[in-house]
């Protein structure tokens, strides 16, 4: 398979080779652009959680709490593989545009919602946007930007999520208090307007059209369409099942899994599953990274609230600092001196994600302080700016242009899959070892109460899949053999 880099899109701007970084003149408009489209869905990501408590409570729709973040996910998933054709056959301009008109709508609907069936279904238009916006993104970064430029523009991408990481839930908050939930949801689409207006003309000279204009004629790949389908309809009757623990719900809980496991193999490149050297392994490293940390992150809170009776904002200010020691590990990555030591600086990555999960169930003992968990998330999320961002370059190196929709799709998909994957299994063994009682204890000053080894029973598993992921580092690269 050949390189991406050798076919770089600066050939449509030969001054722009000679210009300077991402912010220089030929680059400056698009980067701001798609980087503040970036920033936008960062603050609604992590402004909604804020706001969706209220939202259920006033729509009395709470028995139906969980579905408002897996009918995202799960329509997020066919948006994948959506944008993934549609950017490979016609350029990522359709995708992209479609993607962040669906968004919208879907904020403009959860925001204006009667009942919660409703509020749940804007949910789900929003996560079909958002699968077709990150996938799009990355085919414009891989046509748009030459290769030395491609890991300034993901550090670019991971910077849009610090200040909405810290800010977001203190604006959603505010906003909910003063003005009403809705508008956490009302307000965000006016704003895209002037990325949308920075960035589009920019795409559509450097980016638009499909790089063979052959397979632009082409259609979609109906089988590819059909296993997206399944591949969605697999995830949301697992996360359905996991949330329900009643011998019934292996009903739902196996025909997930009869829908998934074949959509999954037909979707991501031959050899994922047993770490195949190259773009497999890429592919499963961002699935084993994302799917470890964002499971084990989901309980810290929880753990601090329940079992050292601190208050909610307090918990969450213990992982405030993660957003900026991410960004920091994917400057680090991108900087020129340090791209012959990609895959051994991944290792150190995952070996600090692994180390700062194993870490935070300490705190469980009422002698370890509780900031404890504050500087290990940090270093944490440092380590986790150094792996995603680079699994982001060394797939567009390891993509052909023609499939760089396709092999966009897989990464995300192997990201938002082992997610939901990891998150119904450790929420599942969370409740079977009686954490849910954990939230009787929410209201306490002092906490202490519940199963500690609940919480034990989420971060050790975890863990272990982050020092899989450390493992599969070491097969990023194809081997060479010797002339």
């Amino acid at each position: 398979m050949s390189a991406l880099g050798s076919r770089e899109p600066a050939v449509l701007d030969p001054s722009a080779e000679q210009d300077g970084g991402v912010l220089s003149r030929a680059y400056r408009a698009l980067s701001v652009g798609i980087v503040s489209v970036v920033v936008l869905i960062a603050f609604e990501a992590t402004a909604v959680g804020t706001a969706m408590p209220v939202a259920a409570r006033e729509l009395h729709g709470l028995a139906l709490y969980a579905f408002a973040f897996s009918g995202y996910f799960t329509t997020s998933l066919f948006g994948m593989v959506l944008a993934g054709q549609w950017s490979d056959r016609r350029g990522p301009l359709g995708a992209l545009t479609t993607g962040i008109g669906a968004f919208a709508a879907g904020l403009v609907v959860a925001g204006t919602a009667q009942v919660m069936w409703v509020f749940i279904l804007g949910r789900a238009v929003q996560g079909l946007g958002g699968g077709l916006v990150i996938v799009a993104l990355y085919v414009v970064v891989g046509r748009a930007y030459p290769d030395r430029l491609r890991p300034a523009i993901m550090a670019a991408f991971a910077a849009g999520w610090v200040v909405p990481s810290i800010v977001g839930p203190l604006a959603a908050g505010a906003v909910t208090e003063h003005l009403g939930w809705r508008w956490v949801f009302l307000g965000i689409p006016v704003l895209v307007v002037f990325p949308l207006a920075l960035a589009l003309p920019q795409i559509r000279r450097r980016a638009s059209g499909p790089v063979d204009e052959e397979a632009g004629a082409g259609s979609f790949d109906r089988r590819r369409i059909r296993l997206a389908l399944g591949i969605s309809l697999g995830a949301g009757l697992l996360q359905y099942a996991a949330q329900d623990l009643r011998p019934l719900s292996l009903v739902p809980g196996l025909a997930g899994a009869a829908f998934l496991v074949p959509a999954v193999l037909g979707l991501l490149p031959r050899g994922t599953y047993r770490a195949a050297r190259g773009l497999p392994s890429v592919v499963l490293l961002r699935g084993l990274a994302a799917g470890s940390f964002i499971a084990a992150e989901s309980f810290v809170p929880l753990m601090l609230v329940t079992q050292r009776g601190l208050s909610p904002t307090l918990a969450g200010f213990s992982l405030a600092a993660g957003g900026g020691t991410w960004a920091l590990g994917s400057f680090v990555q991108s900087r020129a001196r340090v791209t012959p030591y990609r895959e051994r600086l991944m290792t150190v990555g995952m070996v600090l994600v692994a180390a700062a999960i194993v870490t935070a169930p300490s705190v469980l003992v009422p002698a370890v302080p509780v900031w404890t968990v504050a500087v290990a998330w940090g270093v944490g999320c440092f380590g986790m700016g150094l792996v995603i961002s680079s699994t982001s370059v060394l797939l567009l190196q390891l993509s052909a242009p023609e499939e760089a929709g396709t092999n966009s799709a897989a990464l995300q998909i192997s990201d938002a899959l082992a997610n939901v994957v990891l998150l119904a299994a450790t929420g599942a063994a969370f409740a079977a070892l009686g954490g849910g009682s954990t939230a009787a204890t929410t209201a306490t000053a002092s906490g202490g109460g519940g199963h500690p080894a609940a919480f034990a029973a989420v971060f050790l598993p975890m863990t272990a899949v982050a020092l899989v992921g450390a493992w599969v580092t070491r097969r990023l690269r194809e081997r060479t053999s010797a002339l």
